[in-house]
């Protein structure tokens, strides 16, 4: 597969930005989170790799609704319904897939990008080489438990008070609410300051996000308020990472139980690291992933 950019046609007939870095014949197929977030945080992750000594053709695209990718009119109640969907992101990595030319290769997914590796490691398993979740749970009350956890040990109770105000009322346009958002962020998302991730203007999906997760990473009012997926996890039959921040939003505890679900999985934390900890931490984390794939490549992966 040759490197830089290619725009692919979906059936649908929506257009999908893509992007290879790397060279090597193990593929590594990366899924960003949000949704309706970027490729921008693997953008450097075939160096990263190259780096711990392992030669890796990666491709990262940006998912419908994202960045460089179309931008359907989700306004329109008959699109949100056919494109808001978990069915039409999950089938969508698979077409990636195939457009690409991809069969026996690595997905690695962040946050969201994590939960459609669960999903697709379920589904279209037969495909994959290994699996590599990043900063995702299985059961999203967990997840909520936790940043409320979160908020605990940064803000003042007048502050966290004030956010459920903002919250219960819709008014997540307030300043000082989004003040709070941002103490956050900086301590459980984007620790490594300043972000190389953050924008003049925002760029994100934010049709895509506001419909899936909500306003921002701490509260949840879309769709995934009801993901709930440990039953499938028996189901994941390809060797499987799972690598988490030490100090981000999702909880460890949940990754640890998750861990002991899949049946030939490995979990690893990566000290300092926030939500995107390949940008806070990336020597350890990216040791971690290329220290699972090499192992998956000469036969001695061995789940915990």
């Amino acid at each position: 597969m040759k490197t830089g950019t290619k725009i692919i046609t979906l059936d649908n007939g929506y257009h999908l930005w893509t992007n290879t870095q790397g060279e090597g014949d193990i593929h590594l197929l990366a899924l960003h989170g949000g949704p309706g977030g970027n490729h921008e945080y693997w953008e450097d992750t075939a160096e990263q790799l190259k780096k711990q000594g392992l030669n890796v053709q990666v491709t990262m695209y940006d998912q419908l609704g994202s960045l460089y990718s179309d931008q359907p009119d989700y306004s329109d109640p008959e699109i949100a319904k056919k494109y808001l969907t978990y069915e039409y992101f999950l089938d969508e990595v698979d077409e990636v897939r195939e457009k690409l030319g991809l069969d026996n290769f690595y997905l690695i997914g962040q946050s969201w990008g994590g939960l459609l590796v669960q999903e697709y490691a379920v589904k279209y398993g037969q495909h994959l080489k290994g699996a590599i979740i990043s900063s995702m749970v299985d059961e999203i009350d967990e997840y909520v438990a936790s940043v409320n956890r979160r908020r605990q040990e940064v803000l003042p109770q007048t502050e966290i008070d004030f956010m459920h105000e903002c919250e219960k009322n819709n008014d997540y346009d307030n300043q000082r609410y989004q003040d709070d958002v941002q103490i956050l962020n900086i301590n459980f998302v984007d620790r490594k300051q300043p972000s190389k991730l953050y924008h003049l203007k925002n760029i994100g999906g934010s049709a895509v996000y506001h419909a899936f997760q909500g306003d921002n990473e701490f509260v949840i009012t879309g769709k995934l308020k009801d993901w709930h997926f440990r039953d499938q996890l028996k189901n994941i039959k390809v060797p499987t990472l799972l690598t988490f921040g030490e100090n981000e939003t999702m909880p460890i505890s949940t990754a640890k139980i998750m861990q002991k679900e899949i049946p030939n999985s490995r979990l690893v934390t990566t000290p300092d690291g926030g939500h995107h900890h390949m940008v806070d931490n990336p020597d350890v984390y990216y040791k971690h992933l290329a220290d699972f794939i090499r192992e998956v490549e000469n036969g001695t992966f061995k789940g915990e």
